[in-house]
């Protein structure tokens, strides 16, 4: 009996991370509780971001992050009823929005149970926020770089397992812009291989670059169509850098 594309559909999404807080059970579903407490760890830099573009220092911004992402886990362990926003980009803009409006000072106080904060917040922001932006923009682009990030960790890590690390180092600069005259030469003299294998495997990073980051951002949605929509709105913030 063949499976329906509609079918096919339903099934990729239901288990995604989104999909599971989305579940009209939610509030009783420890699975969700424990994807939106995922979703919250994975996606400090956005938040961070957009705190810092509000105005505050960079010490005092990880403070108001790690307040603002603690309450979304506490909040997971309680949900009344399952959330609106069809994708996670959307509500954890409109929480961090609510957040700094609402009196975060109140929401300070010392947590039952710590999050992991990344290390190196600052120095992205740094690096990432050299123009001037609003914090949306900010926060766009951030949430855009850090599904990026979790991407090309898990295709260093493909690549580690399949012994093809120094490859896929030397072809990393490339994934996003064509190699320049000369360089494919020099890559494959360092890497003492031929021309047309770099050709090749460069075509298969890319693609499986692609397929990554979907996967990534489906965790953030709950159908094909919003797939869809956050794969635009990702190549859009990433086209204007």
């Amino acid at each position: 009996m063949m499976i329906s594309q509609a079918s096919q559909s339903h099934d990729r999404f239901a288990t995604t991370r989104w999909s599971m807080v989305m579940q009209p059970d939610a509030a009783d579903s420890s699975e969700a509780r424990d994807a939106l407490g995922d979703l919250a760890q994975r996606y400090w830099y956005p938040v961070y971001s957009y705190v810092r573009r509000s105005g505050h220092a960079p010490e005092l911004a990880e403070t108001i992050t790690h307040a603002l992402l603690r309450r979304l886990v506490a909040e997971s362990a309680a949900m009344q009823q399952p959330i609106a926003s069809r994708q996670y980009r959307h509500y954890l803009l409109d929480r961090v929005r609510a957040f700094l409006d609402d009196d975060w000072h109140a929401s300070m106080a010392p947590p039952a149970a710590e999050l992991a904060p990344p290390l190196d917040l600052e120095k992205r922001f740094q690096r990432d926020h050299t123009s001037p932006s609003s914090p949306e923009q900010a926060f766009q682009r951030s949430f855009a770089l850090a599904v990026l990030q979790r991407t090309v960790r898990r295709l260093r890590e493909e690549a580690r397992q399949a012994g093809r690390s120094d490859l896929c180092r030397a072809l990393e600069p490339y994934l996003a812009r064509d190699p320049a005259a000369g360089d494919y030469a020099r890559i494959a003299a360092q890497l003492r291989t031929h021309k047309v294998t770099l050709i090749l495997a460069l075509k298969r990073l890319r693609q499986r670059l692609r397929e990554l980051c979907a996967q990534e951002l489906a965790d953030t949605v709950s159908s094909a169509d919003d797939l869809a929509a956050e794969q635009d709105a990702m190549l859009a913030v990433l086209d204007e850098m």
